[in-house]
C-alpha cells in the first residue's frame, strides 16, 4: 500500500477521526441502542486508520478512475490522428 495523502491531510484525519471517535462513544454510553452514535464511531475510526496509514481507499480509486479516463482519452486522440490523415490522404487526389 504505497501512501496516496499527505502529512498535514494525514494529521487532520486523525485529530477529527479522534473528535469523532470521542463525541460518538460519549453518545454511545448516554444511549447504548442507538445505531448513529455506532456508525459514528465506525467512521471516525475509519478516519484514524486512514491518518495513520497515509491512505484512502476513495483517494485511490478516484485516481484510478483519472488514469483509466487519460488512457482512453490518449487512444482516441492517436485513433482520430489516423483516421484524420488517412481522409486527407484519401481526399488528396495528387
Amino acid at each position: 500500500m504505497k501512501p496516496n495523502i499527505g502529512m498535514i491531510n494525514a494529521f487532520v484525519r486523525i485529530t477529527c477521526g479522534f473528535t469523532v471517535l470521542a463525541y460518538a462513544t460519549a453518545r454511545l454510553v448516554k444511549k447504548p441502542y442507538s445505531s448513529m452514535p455506532l456508525f459514528a464511531a465506525m467512521m471516525g475510526a475509519m478516519k484514524v486508520a486512514e491518518g495513520f496509514t497515509r491512505f484512502c481507499p476513495l483517494t485511490y480509486l478516484f485516481e484510478e478512475q483519472v488514469v483509466q479516463i487519460k488512457k482512453q482519452n490518449n487512444n482516441n486522440e492517436e485513433q482520430t490522428t489516423v483516421d484524420s490523415e488517412k481522409l486527407q490522404e484519401s481526399m488528396n487526389p495528387f
